[in-house]
């Protein structure tokens, strides 16, 4: 699933290539994902351009000439793919945009769980859930008091806390065991074991998480959209069975449902 760190990498992509592009043709090749009906979305789209893309928490949001914002919420297999038309269509694209650059922006889902909203500025409130979501992890409103004041209102274990996006939004599954393991707080601690300490650890560890992996990403991403997350200096999450960058004892995975949970049970006690 993309998070903050990837989405801020794709969403710098799409500020060097789209802004003045104009929109030649669009196509929706399978509805269910497009949240506004086909008609409309080609009428709205064909002769438009792009401005800016921004993010807020988990979602892309592309405005666009006429006023209207292109939100786009990945969930779990979702990807922006930027190529030239020839390039052959993966399994599951979903739209195609065929660009005045010479580009097609395509949107692709293997698991068609994404959501694309169309809808106007100012309107982001008519989005599900959108106006439900907490303060973004990199909002400057989010300071260390502002976490802790937030993370009081909220119970159970701290992993579940940091995934929901009403706490706060952009952490999922990776993410969150990489903030974990930085703090050393295990992520089966209730939240109300954790001392003051601990709390401030943990919203700094967040932060430097981000710093760190955000300037990896984005080089991964400078020249084109991946397909994958890129993952590869994660230290703990899917590092089970190898050894802790810092103890040297095994990484250890729990798969609870879908989702594989990573953590290193001499550092994280």
């Amino acid at each position: 699933m993309p998070e903050l760190p990837d989405l801020e990498a794709t969403r710098s992509f799409l500020n060097k290539q789209l802004p003045g592009v104009r929109i030649d043709q669009a196509q929706v090749l399978i509805p269910f994902v497009i949240r506004v009906p086909k008609e409309d979305f080609v009428a709205t789209m064909e002769g438009n351009a792009f401005g800016d893309t921004s993010r807020q928490g988990k979602y892309l949001l592309i405005r666009l000439e006429s006023g209207h914002v292109l939100a786009i919420n990945s969930m779990l297999a979702g990807r922006l793919q930027y190529c030239p038309p020839s390039e052959k269509r993966r399994a599951k694209t979903c739209m195609v945009l065929s660009l005045s650059s010479g580009h097609d922006l395509r949107y692709v889902d293997l698991r068609l769980m994404g959501k694309i909203y169309l809808v106007r500025e100012g309107g982001l409130a008519e989005i599900p859930q959108f106006a439900e979501m907490g303060p973004d992890a990199l909002s400057p409103e989010l300071t260390e008091q502002v976490f802790a004041e937030r993370l009081r209102r909220h119970n159970g274990q701290i992993k579940n806390i940091l995934t929901n996006q009403r706490f706060i939004a952009g952490i999922g599954n990776a993410y969150s065991d990489e903030i974990l393991f930085v703090a050393k707080i295990n992520p089966f601690r209730k939240r109300s074991t954790l001392s003051d300490d601990e709390v401030r650890r943990l919203y700094r560890s967040m932060h430097d998480v981000f710093a760190w992996a955000g300037p990896l990403i984005e080089e991964a991403t400078k020249d084109e959209l991946p397909l994958e997350e890129v993952r590869y200096f994660m230290r703990v999450h899917r590092r089970g069975g190898e050894p802790c960058q810092v103890c040297g004892n095994r990484i250890t995975d729990i798969t609870a449902g879908s989702r594989v949970m990573s953590f290193c049970r001499h550092c994280q006690t």
